[in-house]
């Protein structure tokens, strides 16, 4: 993996994890926490999308949309994990 590749996956994670933050009103993790919860939302925004058959067009939007429904998922999993 090259730095350009790290740098790109970090910056879509932090994008998809700051919109999941605002869209879920302040149930982020600060920046660090924001980046770790977007890179994990767009490996379940492409598990769950490819279990439903829907294919999100490609490239960065494609990669930012699928990561923030991912990570919406993410966040809406530990928020019912903390209530308990």
């Amino acid at each position: 993996m090259s730095i350009e590749s790290l740098l790109i996956i970090l910056l879509i994670g932090g994008i998809a994890g700051w919109l999941a933050g605002l869209i879920m009103k302040g149930r982020g993790f600060g920046v660090l926490g924001n980046i770790v919860i977007g890179i994990l939302g767009a490996f379940v925004g492409g598990w769950v999308l490819g279990l439903l058959g829907i294919v999100i067009a490609g490239g960065i939007a494609g990669a930012i949309i699928n990561a923030l429904i991912g990570a919406l998922i993410v966040l809406f999993l530990i928020s019912l994990v903390k209530r308990a």
